[in-house]
């Protein structure tokens, strides 16, 4: 994500068996009701999936006691009645035994919901769709659930941001980080559960309904015209998007074999100098950290002020810029492919692993190409007198959810990055970088992690460096 002036908002296979862990997480964990177990010793396992994963800064996103492996959104939209219509069919596994389980969903209307095909009750509470099968799902059971729903979504309110499903006028887009998702599908809405995606999305004739992935086809029927896309890589929820608009579009294959596609509103024509040069920025950021995680890119640019300061967000693949694109932004979201879609954050707490990673890239794709160093962008920071709102509070542990897109996030972030890269040197830190990349592909990962990664490549004690910088509050002492 990236904010106009990002204001708070309140090769190496024995390392990475070291250093990595298994990208499929387990959703257990839950309250409730519980049954014995069968052995002389067992104790109570819970049959009710907890209604969140325990996330410090959201603890109701998300939900325990399966793992979604596949959704499937057969959406149809009426830009005139703001109305959707949707099916969301949804495999997934059980982690424990669940005779209850919740999805995420605010707002809607669900008209019925099915476990295996069988009529399941349910009812809500909050933001949770509660669900009862019919009959009591067994521990590492695969299952399937469809749920029809439909209404006028409404998206969220976070800081001067607005989430989720939001109309413009002719149309509608999609901005979902951190928790916005839930407000045109229903989701398992925490970065933790990532799965693939289908998307069947039906509108007027003369609409284009642009989604993740890549375009399956179109077909127009009386009227309306269904365009289907596959994203086939593992994608967290608030990075799943749909726009839906007048765009002038835009295809190629690059000479790599790369499908993009590019939407945008007429009226933002200044988009496209920007635009030509993503192959170029993806090759540039290829080369650094590794091969492009996905088999898709490109832009989506909607003709919107609905966000205030935010604009744009690195929706997987395909980011969403809803003001004109600056090669600069495109820098930022195009890093954010490998740095925060491809490689996801195990908790909100996390976010520096994006952001500043992401500002990261932009100093080094300056750097190489006749801007400012990093070096001097990095000077030019730690200038910034001790009170400024930078050093507030820690990278790794923003205290609140507004304070998850804070300044410090980003810029401190960066400097951290820089910091290592002055410590362990050019070679050893793009090597920490690919190596990061490369071990946790499609998967999620922890500062910890990180951490241990680069001591163990750089062969050096980085704790407090990295205590200094990410953990600690007020402007770190520079030698």
């Amino acid at each position: 994500m990236t904010l106009r002036s990002r204001p708070a908002l309140a090769g190496v296979v024995a390392v990475a068996a070291a250093v990595s862990v298994a990208t499929g997480t387990a959703f257990g964990g839950s309250s409730g009701s519980s049954v014995m177990g069968t052995g002389p010793n067992s104790s109570p396992v819970s049959t009710i999936g907890s209604p969140g994963v325990g996330d410090p800064l959201f603890p109701l996103s998300g939900n325990g006691g399966y793992d979604v492996r596949h959704y499937g959104l057969i959406l149809e939209y009426d830009p005139k009645t703001r109305r959707l219509d949707g099916r969301a069919d949804i495999t997934a596994r059980a982690t424990q035994p669940l005779t209850r389980f919740d999805l995420d969903l605010k707002g809607l209307t669900v008209k019925g919901v099915t476990v295996n095909q069988a009529k399941a009750a349910f009812h809500r509470d909050g933001q949770e769709l509660v669900i009862t099968p019919d009959r009591p799902l067994r521990k590492g059971e695969n299952f399937r659930v469809a749920i029809t729903y439909a209404g006028i979504p409404k998206p969220l309110t976070f800081g001067p941001v607005r989430l989720g499903w939001t109309t413009t006028d002719d149309g509608a887009f999609v901005f979902s980080q951190p928790h916005g998702a839930m407000t045109w599908f229903p989701v398992n809405d925490h970065p933790k559960d990532k799965a693939s995606y289908d998307f069947a999305i039906t509108v007027p004739k003369g609409s284009t309904a642009v989604a993740n992935g890549v375009l399956g086809g179109q077909k127009t029927v009386h009227g309306r015209t269904t365009f289907r896309w596959h994203q086939q890589e593992p994608m967290a929820s608030y990075l799943a998007t749909v726009a839906v608009g007048k765009f002038k579009v835009q295809q190629y294959t690059t000479p790599g074999g790369l499908k993009v596609y590019n939407a945008v509103d007429p009226r933002e024509a200044a988009a496209w100098p920007a635009l030509k040069k993503l192959p170029s920025v993806l090759d540039w950021a290829s080369r650094l950290f590794g091969p492009y995680p996905f088999k898709s890119a490109g832009a989506i640019v909607v003709h919107s002020n609905a966000f205030g300061g935010l604009t744009a967000l690195e929706t997987q693949g395909r980011p969403v810029y809803p003001s004109s694109l600056s090669p600069r932004l495109m820098v930022h979201e195009s890093a954010h492919q490998w740095f925060g879609n491809s490689v996801s954050l195990t908790t909100w707490k996390d976010i520096w692993l994006n952001e500043g990673f992401a500002t990261y890239v932009e100093w080094l794709y300056d750097e190489q190409h006749g801007g400012e160093s990093a070096q001097k962008t990095f000077d030019r920071l730690y200038a910034t007198p001790a009170d400024n709102p930078l050093w507030k509070d820690p990278v790794a542990a923003p205290p609140r959810p507004k304070d998850l897109f804070a300044s410090g996030v980003y810029k401190r972030g960066a400097m951290t990055l820089h910091k290592l890269r002055t410590t362990v040197g050019d070679d050893t830190f793009f090597r920490i970088l690919r190596s990061w990349v490369s071990s946790h592909r499609g998967g999620n990962a922890t500062t910890a992690q990180f951490i241990r990664l680069a001591e163990c490549l750089s062969h050096k004690d980085l704790g407090p460096l990295f205590h200094t910088w990410i953990n600690t509050q007020g402007k770190p002492p520079q030698p």
